[in-house]
């Protein structure tokens, strides 16, 4: 076997998942969560089990000890499992990093420096990979950055219009967020079709609580939704997406707003929350199907521009062979997947509503038969990518002597 644990370190969180990339499955995965607060909740599976546990979890080093505890008594054996990496993810990697990389310290501090284009989310990730090192001292650790798929992003596509100077001297350009899964879904999508990726004109809608969209033009990444920050872009659950950046400099000056008090209101009660209250397409369409003018307008709201990136990216690319939803609601919701793709037939593209119905699990084309551009719904698969990018890394598997969650 030659597996990889990946581990995708968050502020308050731990997800984690065992991974055969021979196969392409999970032989176990888990979450720890509520980290630093009084009870913690921890949950592992493992052969279609899942265990259970509310207990304190102080800081990321007590959660994955409490991880390694669970395989040792629920499976499966780590020492047996073929482990020749861990592998993390790491949200921003700047200009620096265009692909997978083996962890050393130098790479650690050139995340660390990373950290104020991603404040959210690069310290936690560097927390899991410090915890992680010590645990596993003799694996060879790799970082998966969701930024390096839009490397090749044109520079008239990645440049913002401000002064070149600055921009320059503060690292503010378009880097794209969620790469691992758009590189995931369109060579998936590839695959499926019995394509090759370089004659395929995508586009790819990664919706989850975060959204994001791409263009993919023979398996090159050519634009992308997310900017500096996962901010830009498409409306989510709780961000604004794009916004006129003189709402900031007007709630500054005539609210009275810090810049803090901004960030939380961009990033946290924005979106679909801010609009309607919800975050949970659930709740969301329950309101709607009862008639509140608020949830009716924020899921409008989220559609239009969806609707619209769909457009401009018919433009950029010029000729669109394939659409692809992807990630928790694109994966599971139908009336998102139908609606947001309305009133494109003269661009020959539709959704048929019986291909769409209901959650879909494997990948699947949803569009009628005359449609020039084939839609689809492939779910993504971040973790195999992560893994797979990590053995593509490393090569062969260390010898026996490693030294496997012992420390």
């Amino acid at each position: 076997m030659s597996t990889v644990l990946v581990v995708n370190s968050g502020s308050s969180s731990i997800k984690y998942q065992l991974v055969d990339t021979v196969h392409g499955s999970a032989l176990a995965s888990g979450i720890v969560e509520r980290i630093g607060e009084t009870v913690g909740s921890i949950k592992h599976t493992f052969a279609d089990a899942t265990t259970s546990r509310t207990d304190p979890v102080p800081d990321h080093g007590a959660g994955l000890r409490a991880v390694l505890d669970l395989f040792r008594e629920q499976g499966p054996d780590l020492q047996e499992a073929g482990i020749v990496a861990v592998g993390h993810r790491v949200v921003h990697g700047g200009s620096v990093f265009g692909g997978p990389v083996l962890v050393t310290d130098e790479v650690m501090d050139q995340i660390d420096a990373l950290s104020p284009l991603a404040p959210l989310h690069n310290p936690p990730n560097l927390t899991g990979i410090r915890v992680a090192r010590e645990l596993f001292p003799d694996v060879p650790h790799v970082v998966v950055f969701d930024t390096a798929f839009f490397r090749t992003l044109p520079e008239a596509a990645a440049t913002y219009a401000i002064d070149k100077e600055v921009a320059a001297a503060y690292g503010v350009r378009r880097y794209g967020f969620h790469g691992t899964s758009h590189q995931y879904v369109s060579t998936r999508v590839a695959e499926v079709l019995g394509r090759r990726p370089q004659d395929l004109n995508q586009i790819v809608l990664h919706l989850g609580n975060g959204a994001s969209a791409s263009a993919v033009r023979g398996g090159v990444a050519v634009e992308t939704s997310m900017g500096l920050t996962p901010l830009e872009g498409l409306v989510m659950g709780t961000r604004s997406g794009d916004l006129d950046p003189a709402v900031l400099i007007h709630l500054q000056r005539n609210a009275g707003m810090s810049v803090d008090d901004v960030d939380d209101l961009l990033n946290r009660r924005s979106g679909l929350k801010g609009l309607s209250g919800e975050n949970d397409f659930r709740a969301l369409h329950g309101l709607v199907d009862a008639g509140d003018p608020d949830a009716v307008l924020a899921l409008d709201v989220y559609l239009h521009r969806l609707r619209k990136y769909v457009g401009a990216y018919c433009a950029v690319l010029g000729r669109v062979d394939v659409i692809a939803f992807t990630a928790g609601v694109g994966e599971n919701d139908e009336i998102v997947r139908a609606r947001a793709l309305e009133n494109l037939e003269s661009l020959g593209i539709a959704v048929d509503l019986e291909k769409n119905a209901g959650r879909i699990r494997e990948p699947r084309i949803i569009s009628p038969d005359w449609a020039t551009t084939t839609v689809m719904v492939v779910p993504t698969n971040e973790e195999l990518a992560i893994a797979r990018q990590a053995v593509d890394l490393v090569g062969d598997a260390p010898d026996d002597s490693a030294d496997l969650g012992h420390a």
